[in-house]
């Protein structure tokens, strides 16, 4: 069946001497792989730079639903993207964001509202002029609503640690290892209360910005069976000062 949708690019890389292998998260079928021809004509309707991380895009496909790679016959810039991949800071950004995006969304179906979520947020980093040091923090929290383990920030007195793996405060530490002390529960509902509009507003230095960073990706391995170390943090971790 024809399917002309918009889709993200996740992740490709070279098969063969003419072809990639593509992986993004579409708008009409979620997550699925393409095998895409690169011709060499400059007229083609493919081209090897239509498929770099985060990469916006309308495409075209004969979907084949039991078919491990789809068929591409046809890619267009969705919204070109002028910042990402120039300036160094959003540039570091972008790369975590798409390892971080190839592995959590793994076997994620057709589901509109994240679809838009990325796209926003993609587009709003890309557009934004300063002040996006806490992004990536905003975006990896936000994101767990669509994922089905957005914490629950409800919170009755005394309830002072932050239990990982249940996503809820709780009066006493609870009997396994996955829980934040009092002082750093209150860094989880910090980083909740952030938006992308008023996150400049929440200051934090790079060491504080990497622990939140760090307790993020920790939540996300306990919920996310299989969810790796990835190589791009390091990078990330080196960014702003303040």
């Amino acid at each position: 069946m024809l399917t002309k949708t918009e889709a993200i690019v996740l992740h490709s890389f070279k098969y063969g001497e003419q072809k990639l292998i593509v992986e993004m998260f579409t708008r009409q079928h979620g997550r699925l792989a393409f095998v895409v021809s690169l011709p060499k004509s400059p007229r083609a309707k493919l081209k090897k730079q239509y498929f770099q991380p985060l990469t916006l895009l309308q495409v075209a496909y004969d979907y084949r639903p039991q078919v491990q790679l789809q068929k591409m016959s046809e890619a267009a810039l969705l919204a070109p993207l002028s910042d990402l991949y120039t300036a160094p800071s959003k540039l570091a950004i972008a790369l975590f964001l798409a390892e971080f995006l190839f592995h959590a969304l793994k076997g994620e179906q057709q589901n509109e509202p994240l679809f838009e979520y990325l796209l926003s947020a993609i587009q709003w980093l890309d557009g934004c002029e300063q002040q996006f040091a806490n992004f990536h923090l905003v975006f990896l929290m936000h994101l767990s609503r669509f994922l089905g383990f957005y914490p629950n920030l409800e919170q009755v007195p005394g309830e002072n640690y932050f239990d990982l793996r249940a996503g809820t405060f709780c009066v006493a530490p609870p009997l396994h290892r996955d829980f934040l002390m009092p002082q750093e529960a209150s860094m989880m509902r910090l980083m909740m209360r952030m938006d992308l509009p008023t996150m400049h507003l929440f200051r934090m230095n790079r060491e504080q910005r990497n622990r939140c960073l760090e307790v993020a990706l920790h939540y996300y391995r306990l919920h996310l069976t299989d969810f790796p170390v990835l190589r791009s943090v390091d990078v990330l971790k080196e960014l702003f000062n303040g």
